[in-house]
């Protein structure tokens, strides 16, 4: 069964009493969940959209696994559930002999990688996934520009059939592109950001590509989704919420760093998923705590010296599976020294060191919730992207922020146009000339 496990959640400065104090404003929050809700404002929980995804889908798989390749082009919440999944429930992509079909996520703006991908891959073997919902990202669509004229000059007209578009249903650059060059497109959609969009055709489709069950990622969310969503006064109750009092009684006592320290290997990927969708959703008003990411056992020889005698200002999501693999036995004949190792099986050390590890931490008084996973499938890991996306928004209730803006990003963006030259962007231009007119203070080394 997966579970939290609540026994060292509290320690050093931060009480249950308080955690337990917030479940006084349950009664509130469900109110509100009802409202978003019937408006419409939380399409990851109410997951209306299923219908769609499962009706359009299939056509668009089908026509999708004819190509070896899937490039996807797409940043942030676009491309960080899909390199999650991936890395979770396709690894063979990233072992040694791998023939199959391969993914690749152009995620940033590297012309190295780009330009490789564009010498090495053949464009008649390859199919490009371009991903915004508001179809107006500026590296996807400058990716999509560039990926656009790569097919058309290998494959004439054909290029057309290689191209899929992943955006808004109505609206947005990428959707005129569809209609106008009739490409086969999904939808994002209405109100549905990108960090909270893994489970949907933004994840899905390319998870979908590589084999993985994408329907029980779907069933593992709705798992946890539906008793919000059909009561939403079990809120008291449920899990999202227990973690969201924890969490908002961590920022009250100071402690500024939430640690996602991943016991299950192949959801280490899930660490920075988690990062964009916390921070993003809470660091504003000066508030919110910092997620940190962290995988076991490789951060306990790097990152844990931090964590465990640095500043106590941190917490701690430890996360495992009851994965059944144990992999290969140590033989009997070792070397003096290391007989305690024969007969046992290699993941009873990652067992032992995800024990050792967490008692260190809570012995350091770090506070610690424990969330263990059924197993390591694509059931499970529907269920955890849910249970953090619900816990992050009312995490952000709690706190009196808005959980799914994120103003400040959009600043940078501005200015980025502005640099670039793009119009209509007047007061950042201003903005841009004072900064540039500040002398550099440079230092050679």
């Amino acid at each position: 069964m997966a579970y939290l496990e609540w026994s060292r959640a509290f320690g050093g400065r931060v009480v249950r009493a308080h955690a337990d104090a917030m479940q006084a404003r349950a009664g509130e929050m469900a109110v509100r969940l009802k409202n978003e809700l019937d408006a419409g404002t939380l399409p990851f929980l109410s997951m209306g959209y299923v219908d769609a995804i499962r009706r359009d889908m299939p056509a668009i798989l089908e026509r999708a696994r004819m190509y070896k390749n899937m490039l996807v082009l797409g940043i942030g919440g676009s491309a960080l559930g899909a390199r999650a999944m991936q890395r979770a429930f396709a690894p063979s992509q990233d072992m040694p002999g791998h023939d199959g079909r391969t993914l690749w996520i152009a995620d940033n703006v590297c012309a190295v990688t780009l330009g490789k991908w564009f010498e090495k891959l053949d464009p008649k073997e390859t199919c490009v996934v371009t991903i915004s919902k508001s179809g107006g990202t500026i590296e996807t669509i400058s990716q999509y520009f560039l990926a656009r004229e790569w097919l058309q000059k290998a494959l004439g007209a054909a290029w057309k059939d290689h191209m899929f578009l992943v955006t808004d249903k109505e609206n947005g650059f990428l959707r005129e592109q569809a209609s106008e060059h009739g490409l086969a497109s999904l939808e994002v959609p209405d109100y549905l950001g990108g960090r909270y969009s893994a489970l949907s055709a933004v994840g899905l489709l390319p998870a979908g590509y590589l084999g993985i069950d994408w329907e029980a990622l779907l069933e593992g969310a709705a798992s946890v989704a539906r008793p919000l969503r059909e009561n939403p006064a079990s809120i008291k109750e449920h899990p999202a919420f227990a973690l969201a009092c924890w969490a908002k009684s961590l920022e009250e006592y100071s402690y500024h760093d939430l640690i996602f320290f991943c016991y299950e290997p192949l959801f280490a990927t899930y660490g920075p998923w988690f990062a964009q969708l916390w921070a993003e959703s809470l660091g504003k008003d000066g508030l919110g705590t910092m997620p940190v990411p962290a995988t076991g056992v490789t951060d306990q020889h790097s990152v844990n010296q931090m964590f465990l005698d640095g500043q106590r200002n941190k917490a701690c999501l430890f996360l495992t599976s009851g994965k059944a693999v144990k992999g290969p036995v140590f033989p009997d004949t070792l070397p003096e020294g290391w007989q305690f190792l024969a007969g046992k099986p290699f993941a009873s050390l990652l067992e032992a060191e995800a024990m050792g590890t967490r008692m260190a931490l809570t012995k350091c008084q770090v506070p610690l919730v424990h969330i263990h996973l059924d197993d390591a499938s694509e059931y499970s890991g529907g269920r955890l992207m849910l249970l953090l996306e619900a816990a992050t928004v009312f995490t952000g209730w709690l706190m009196g922020i808005n959980p799914l803006d994120q103003p400040a990003v959009e600043l940078g963006k501005r200015l980025a146009n502005a640099r670039l030259g793009k119009p209509g962007y007047a007061a950042e231009e201003k903005d841009l000339a004072a900064y540039l007119e500040v002398s550099e203070e440079r230092q050679s080394f």
